[in-house]
């Protein structure tokens, strides 16, 4: 006759039940994570609608000063340089090239 009356349970702390992660716990994690993501994008494009729209007012206020922008001596130059480069791209058409011999 055996007397059971201070018998301890003790649950093995090491099982193999202990490292099977939660799915649970995982899906909520990434549900929680994409949805601080959305709701920084959105503000952050709220943001930047923000800022944009600021500017844009500033920038219809100096439409007369563009011309101040450009210049007649700057095109100009811009022309010159493209004419140059056209005379000697044709200079470097019309030469003959040297036949390089691979012997040598």
């Amino acid at each position: 006759m055996k007397i059971n009356i201070f018998k301890i349970k003790i649950k093995k702390k090491f099982g193999k039940e202990n490292f099977k992660p939660s799915p649970n716990f995982y899906w909520k994690i990434i549900l929680w994570v994409m949805f601080l993501m959305i709701l920084a994008s959105f503000a952050f494009g709220l943001y930047l609608f923000m800022k944009i729209n600021k500017e844009t007012a500033s920038l219809e206020t100096n439409i007369g000063g563009q011309g101040d922008i450009i210049r007649e001596e700057r095109i100009d130059k811009v022309l010159e340089y493209f004419s140059e480069r056209e005379k000697e791209s044709i200079k470097v058409l019309n030469s003959v090239s040297p036949i390089i011999d691979p012997s040598l």
